[in-house]
């Protein structure tokens, strides 16, 4: 599991950041990549990254402001052209299908592949989407226009066979080693009888990744950043400017350094990063927010981050 970060900036492109849009790529755990945001100019960053567009099974979309959704309908038609062919689903506010669908009708493009819509209405708070390996949850955040967070929490993985006890008990290998990963209940040849549920260890706890787009400081992004093992926030104002962060519902990098460590994150990533800050200012905002959360980055564009499994003792 990484992040991969496509456009780290605020507002409108800039030399440095283009506009909104990560990855999350799962391509070990699904060999699939999920992306947040697709700002103007995402076709052109994933470019230079490998990640392949018939590899993108779902859209999540924070909010409808043009810079974190004017790239989606260059890049679906891209995804088309590319050999995409599978199904994929976007997840956003309502009217995210009219901006689509309305995009791909007025410039006659054809798309080879069906787009499945799920449009979250407004005040949507709690479970979006769950498979055998994944629960995505969304709650809304506090910005200008409806804007949602989100919370992807993969599911534990089962416990490792236990070899070494195995061998202790002087256990040969073979096929009973499968049998016994299975939990099942083995009858040895000299007649012991073994219970598998006993020789596997404790499952390992699976990852938790919050996405938190535009949005004031609030009670709902401290909830979705509950123990994530990587929370992704915005940051487009520095210290001493909350009034402004206020005014213009976003937030600053000390409050998002508040919710990760309220929320016992074990990482933060500060993202979407105003124009005015560069080179040394961007550093700075890291610097005063590790003042309040240690493990604070500020992401810049094609930054990967690995998401590891946390130990087990």
């Amino acid at each position: 599991m990484q992040i991969e970060f496509l456009g780290t900036g605020a507002g409108s492109p800039g030399k440095f950041r283009n506009v909104s849009s990560l990855a999350l790529r799962l391509l070990d755990e699904i060999n699939s990549v999920w992306l947040f945001d697709v700002g103007e100019g995402t076709q052109h960053q994933i470019l230079r990254s490998t990640i392949r567009p018939r590899k993108i099974e779902k859209i999540f979309i924070s909010h409808l402001h043009g810079d974190h959704i004017f790239g989606l309908p260059g890049l679906l038609s891209s995804r088309s052209f590319q050999g995409g062919n599978t199904p994929l689903d976007i997840y956003g506010p309502q009217g995210i299908k009219e901006y689509v669908n309305v995009s791909l009708k007025i410039s006659e493009s054809r798309l080879s592949y069906q787009i499945n819509f799920h449009e979250l209405p407004k005040g949507t708070d709690g479970k979006i989407f769950e498979d055998s390996k994944f629960t995505v949850y969304a709650a809304p955040l506090e910005h200008r226009i409806t804007s949602f967070g989100y919370r992807v929490v993969e599911h534990d993985h089962p416990g490792e066979l236990m070899v070494d006890k195995l061998t202790e008990l002087h256990i040969p290998s073979g096929p009973v080693y499968g049998k016994l990963k299975m939990g099942q209940t083995v009858t040895l040849d000299d007649g012991r009888v073994i219970d598998g549920t006993q020789m596997i260890g404790p499952a390992q706890p699976g990852r938790i990744v919050t996405i938190i787009g535009d949005t004031r400081k609030t009670e709902n992004a401290l909830k979705l950043a509950q123990n994530a093992d990587a929370l992704v926030h915005e940051s487009t104002f520095g210290k001493g400017e909350n009034k402004l962060a206020r005014n213009y519902f976003h937030s600053t990098n000390m409050q998002a350094a508040q919710i990760a460590k309220q929320a016992g994150a074990k990482l933060l990533l500060l993202n979407h990063i105003s124009a005015r800050y560069t080179g040394k200012m961007a550093h700075e905002l890291e610097k005063q927010a590790q003042t309040v959360f240690h493990n604070t980055k500020v992401v810049k564009d094609f930054d990967v981050i690995d998401i590891p499994f946390e130990k087990n003792n």
